[in-house]
């Protein structure tokens, strides 16, 4: 199985997670926010989101490569760890810059099984 590469050294933004991915305000994000906080995260508490995030680029599959203007994106599709328990299947899309080996998150969204 073929992984992220660096994925230990992730980078998620705060700002990525509170006014993103958990942000009910935000037109892009709102359904995102939606799925993930019924799986118990919380802006309050980002920083646990971000650390799920992470864990997934480590342990999921990376399942798609592609040269983007400003570096590589890599898709990753695995289980995320939620504070309920019931850790949804998961798609995130990493971007490693050409000027950086640290992957950074772009965006995360739920699978279906």
């Amino acid at each position: 199985m073929t992984k992220l590469p660096n994925a230990r050294r992730a980078e998620v933004a705060k700002s990525k997670v509170v006014d993103y991915l958990l942000s009910n305000s935000n037109p892009q994000g709102r359904d995102k926010a939606r799925f993930f906080l019924r799986f118990g995260f919380s802006p309050d508490r980002w920083s646990e989101f971000a650390e799920a995030l992470k864990q997934q680029a480590v342990t999921g599959e990376l399942t798609n490569t592609v040269v983007a203007p400003y570096g590589i994106r890599y898709q990753i599709d695995g289980t995320l760890e939620t504070p309920d328990g019931r850790n949804p299947h998961l798609r995130t899309v990493w971007q490693i810059e050409s000027s950086s080996s640290t992957p950074r998150l772009i965006t995360a969204y739920p699978l279906k099984r």
